[in-house]
């Protein structure tokens, strides 16, 4: 039987969402082994002077428990 974690997080690209997921995955992988795959829970955009300036995620990580 395999117990699975998860984690929140949140990452931001300035040029798309699918490079905020990537950044995201890039660094919680750094330190968090056995993740096993991430569910985008939220999208949203910083907009400045009516351009997007910032393209958020949230996501949530699941890695096994050894």
């Amino acid at each position: 039987m395999s117990v699975l974690k998860v984690l929140e997080i949140m990452a931001s690209s300035e040029n798309s969402w699918e490079e905020a997921t990537q950044n995201a995955i890039a660094k919680v992988s750094q330190t968090v082994k056995g993740i096993k795959s991430a569910w985008v829970k939220d999208q949203s955009v910083i907009v400045k002077d009516g351009k997007v300036a910032e393209y958020r995620v949230s996501l949530k990580v699941s890695f096994q428990v050894e």
